[in-house]
Order: C-alpha cells, then sequence, then structure tokens
C-alpha cells in the first residue's frame, strides 16, 4: 500500500471519529435567546416549568438565566411567572401594538371623557397579571397614584384592571389560582371571595369601582371595550381625588365612553 492511500485511510478514520463525536450544547446566550423567544412568543404570563417544557432547559438552568434577564429588564417575573421585560418591549415597539384598532378611533373619546370629568383619563390592556396604561390625560391638578412612572398596575385593586377581569374568563382564571392577593391599602380586597363578589357587581352594572385600594385618597371607575370579536381588550377608566370623586356620575361617563369606543371598533 502506498504511503498516499495510507495517509487518505487515515485522514478517514480521522473524519469519521470527528463526525460521530456529539454536537456542541448551547452555550448561555443561545439559552437566554431560548428563553426570550419563548416568552415573547406567549401571550400569557408563563411559568418556568412551561419554559423549561418549550425550550428543553434544566429547571434550575432556566432559573439561572431568568434572574440575569430579569436583572437585566429584558424579562419580569408576575406571581410565579414571567413575562417580557420593559427593555425587550421597548427595543421591539409592541406596547402600542397591544392596543387592538387604532389610536386614532380611540384618543377622541378619551379627550371628551377628560373635557366632561376634568379629571385624569386612563386606557388599560392586560399585560400578565396587570393593566398596563397605554394613554393617559390628565391636567395640571393630577392626581398622583402608585402607578405613576410605572403605567402598570395590579388587576385586582384597580378598576381598569376588574374591568378586564369580569369580562375575561380566562385571564380571571388566572388570577384566582394565586388565591390571596397582595394588600395595597386598607382597603384592598385580599381574598378570592370578595373578588368574586365584587367582579359579579361589574358584570352586572358594567361598571368597575376601586376606593382607595390601590393607592390612599384615590377613587377610580372603569369599564370594559370590546373588540369586534366581542371579546373584552381593554378598559377605560377616570381617576380622581376619593374625596371628590362622584362616582355615580363618572360610572356613567366612563361607561358612555366605553360604549362608543367598542362601536368605533366594530369596522376595523
Amino acid at each position: 500500500m502506498t504511503d498516499e492511500r495510507r495517509t487518505a485511510q487515515r485522514a478517514g478514520r480521522a473524519e469519521a471519529v470527528t463526525d460521530e463525536r456529539p454536537a456542541a450544547q448551547p452555550g448561555s446566550l443561545e439559552r437566554g435567546i431560548d428563553i426570550l423567544l419563548a416568552l415573547s412568543a406567549a401571550s400569557r404570563p408563563v411559568t418556568l416549568s412551561q419554559l423549561c417544557r418549550s425550550t428543553g432547559l434544566p429547571k434550575s438552568t432556566a432559573h439561572r438565566i431568568l434572574g440575569v434577564l430579569c436583572g437585566r429588564e429584558l424579562a419580569r417575573r408576575v406571581g410565579n411567572a414571567y413575562l417580557p421585560g420593559e427593555l425587550l418591549e421597548s427595543m421591539a415597539g409592541i406596547t402600542r401594538a397591544r392596543v387592538p384598532g387604532t389610536r386614532g378611533v380611540v384618543l377622541p373619546y378619551l379627550l371628551y371623557l377628560f373635557e366632561t370629568t376634568r379629571h385624569t383619563v386612563n386606557l388599560a390592556v392586560p399585560s400578565g397579571l396587570e393593566a398596563r396604561y397605554v394613554e393617559r390625560l390628565y391636567g395640571h391638578n393630577r392626581v398622583g397614584s402608585r402607578s405613576d412612572g410605572l403605567d402598570r398596575a395590579p388587576l385586582h385593586c384597580t378598576a381598569t384592571g376588574k374591568a378586564l377581569l369580569a369580562f375575561d374568563p380566562k385571564l380571571r382564571q388566572e388570577l384566582m389560582a394565586r388565591g390571596a392577593f397582595e394588600r395595597l391599602t386598607r382597603r384592598t380586597i385580599t381574598n378570592l371571595a370578595g373578588l368574586e363578589r365584587e367582579l359579579a357587581q361589574v358584570r352586572r352594572h358594567g361598571v368597575a369601582y376601586s376606593q382607595e385600594e390601590f393607592t390612599e385618597g384615590v377613587a377610580c371607575v372603569a369599564a370594559p371595550v370590546f373588540g369586534p370579536g366581542g371579546r373584552v381588550c381593554m378598559s377605560v377608566g377616570v381617576a380622581a381625588p376619593a374625596h371628590l370623586a362622584p362616582l355615580a356620575k363618572l360610572g356613567i361617563s366612563v361607561r358612555g365612553a366605553a360604549q362608543a369606543i367598542s362601536a368605533a371598533l366594530l369596522p376595523l
């Protein structure tokens, strides 16, 4: 056998050995990207177990990476589940996209509601187990709230959140699974039975109230907005100082605005 053939055979054996080696395992960067893609694709908060099933990662690895992502605002924790973080949403430019319809359709009704009530007007959409405020109109006498600077608030203790919960069975089921809720003021409803009674009233009357449940001194009224498919897609609310808020009168104005927006969204 010639030297050339021996060399070729050795090269072939070496190549075969190389081909039989296991593929390189993904590094932390690839694993982090997998988690971010899973979070971005989900319409609801995703638990650690769900992330592990969708990515194939061990729980310890996924938990460690999620800690890093949360610290960098690329992910955030809501209860025992996870959502895309502020930075990731800002980079993706998806905040506005979560508002069904168009801003041009909704904004005139919000402006009219502000002119009618002269109090802060909020437009909220569900974001995990929170209400995310995507539009806020207010004057110089704006009432301060815990949500200032965050533009989000818990569902269970805000009027906009209750309006969303009352008409979204899946969202309600996810929240109710927690059993107990965070107390933010002395008026916050923290038990399941109390919240269920409250939501039944919202469904009956079409208006939700929060009287100093999220922020001391602030009362809110909200009503659901329904999209073309008949499902609740957002809620519109008014926040005012608790000692000045004529809740019944505000409720009529808010419900009227929500119904008008729902009707305007039908052709879209």
